[in-house]
């Protein structure tokens, strides 16, 4: 390492600490003030729930009482969903959905290596076999409003831990529809369909294994119409990764 670069680390080191100083860190989830920023305090920590096997093969549900090595939930082996595979890395409940909203909605940008880090552990076999992440695109008029799409945030943080290569304008939504918070499963699949979303340059995804990347994953109806245009664009394969998933009987509100 050259002076320069020890110069300048010792300078960030510096700011981060005066910066400490005048605004304290704050726990993800429930603001209160924590000894390391991006961290969570202790009761806060211990709800969360981070999944991990046993899950379905497929959508990633957790299946705590499942004995095959491979299982296979029921709602997988009814209908299959348009991507091959999901993973996700926390379970959506009353102790996650303050650290996705306070992200989503509230601007709490500082968590995201943290998530990534978590989502790279989830997600490992997918990423290992990616050759592109493509993040979930908002509306251009949905990304005006919030200021920044929280799905490619995470992509892009995703992508620089794990060396791969994304593309955040790759997936375009060019038809502004309702929000989905509040809609059961049926209705969201009519609110959000494969005619919502289109591909820029098709050729990109010609043949390529593709994880796309979204903050929560509900009833998937959003990933599986992102995943039927990347087919219809000649993917070879699709996978999903989220930060939270809503497990079967989940009732917490997104």
């Amino acid at each position: 390492m050259t002076a320069a670069a020890r110069a300048l680390q010792r300078a960030g080191r510096i700011g981060r600490g005066l910066l400490d100083l005048l605004l304290p860190p704050r726990c993800l989830a429930c603001g209160i003030e924590t000894t390391g920023a991006a961290s969570l305090c202790p009761p806060c920590w211990s709800g969360l729930h981070l999944l991990a096997p046993p899950w379905c093969r497929v959508c990633g549900c957790p299946l705590p009482h499942a004995f095959a090595e491979a299982p296979l939930c029921g709602a997988c082996a009814e209908t299959p969903p348009p991507f091959d595979r999901a993973r996700a890395a926390l379970r959506y409940d009353e102790h996650s959905s303050r650290i996705v909203l306070g992200f989503k909605r509230g601007g709490r940008l500082e968590g995201l290596p943290l998530f990534a880090r978590w989502m790279a552990q989830a997600g490992e076999e997918l990423l290992a076999e990616a050759d592109l992440i493509l993040p979930v695109p908002l509306h251009r008029w949905r990304l005006l409003a919030r200021g920044f799409n929280q799905s490619a945030l995470l992509a892009r943080h995703v992508a620089r831990l794990t060396g791969r290569t994304w593309s955040p304008f790759l997936l375009e939504r060019h038809r502004a529809t309702a929000s989905q918070q509040g809609l059961g499963a049926e209705a969201r699949r009519e609110n959000i369909t494969a005619a919502s979303f289109r591909l820029r340059r098709p050729e990109r995804v010609e043949g390529a294994r593709i994880v796309l990347v979204d903050d929560v994953l509900t009833t998937g109806a959003t990933l599986g119409a992102c995943a039927t245009v990347l087919r219809r664009g000649g993917a070879a394969r699709v996978d999903a990764l989220v930060l939270a998933r809503v497990a079967k009987g989940g009732t917490v509100p997104i």
